[in-house]
């Protein structure tokens, strides 16, 4: 039986009562804190001032409470709108703020789909907005935003990281690298990168992100009109 078939421990009147939903609550603050590697069920009873033992009547594993973690995320991401094209950019979006709020979610979406309930929710309101589009290709589609979303965050969350590590800011990286970069387009080795960098537009994340979306949505449009 699944961790969400599973039922909770009967209700006892002791000081620290627990529940699933209060053990998610405390292991996704630690994780927004210090990452995932901060999760584990003993830190998790410290935050709930109960002793470990008592949080597996309610979670058998570490791997179940990282999967009751994501589901709770993804109570979050909500698609709307009123065309396939708008519940498919609102799909994006709900889901790039999610791991805004929560940056350890960028390491656990994609792979094996999420079957909890929040994320079977998701997964209804994104497929009954995506009226009009052949059946055969409503998962195909979801599955290609999906990626290019997974792979947008996953960079922008790596050069969040990145920056604490080395104590630099994007200027700052441009700042340091930029002389070896002048130095070795000079050479005449690489011109059109060396035009690109020099002379094109330099879009921050949001700009970066957006455009992206708007040539996928665009692919997609083309090929739903074919």
């Amino acid at each position: 039986m699944v961790v969400w078939e599973r039922p909770e421990p009967p209700t006892r009147p002791v000081p620290s009562p627990l529940s699933r939903e209060r053990i998610v609550a405390a292991a996704i603050r630690l994780a927004d804190v210090d990452g995932l590697d901060a999760v584990s069920l003993r830190k998790v009873a410290g935050v709930l001032d109960v002793g470990p033992m008592r949080l597996y009547g309610y979670i058998d594993t570490k791997d179940e409470l990282l999967d009751l973690m994501v589901d709770a995320v993804y109570g979050e991401v909500r698609p709307v709108g009123d065309s396939w094209r708008e519940v498919l950019r609102s799909l994006a979006e709900t889901t790039r703020r999610a791991v805004h709020r929560h940056e350890w979610f960028a390491d656990l979406i994609g792979g094996r789909p999420q079957l909890g309930p929040n994320a079977l929710a998701r997964g209804e309101a994104v497929v009954s907005g995506l009226g009009g589009v052949e059946l055969d290709l409503v998962m195909p589609v979801v599955a290609a935003v999906d990626a290019y979303v997974i792979g947008a965050v996953r960079r922008e969350i790596a050069e969040r990281r990145a920056e604490r590590a080395s104590g630099m800011d994007k200027r700052q990286w441009q700042v340091t690298f930029g002389p070896y970069l002048e130095r070795t387009f000079a050479t005449g080795r690489f011109p059109a990168l060396a035009e690109v960098v020099r002379d094109a537009a330099h879009l921050d994340a949001d700009e970066t992100f957006h455009l992206g979306l708007d040539f996928l949505l665009d692919g997609i449009e083309a090929r739903l009109r074919r």
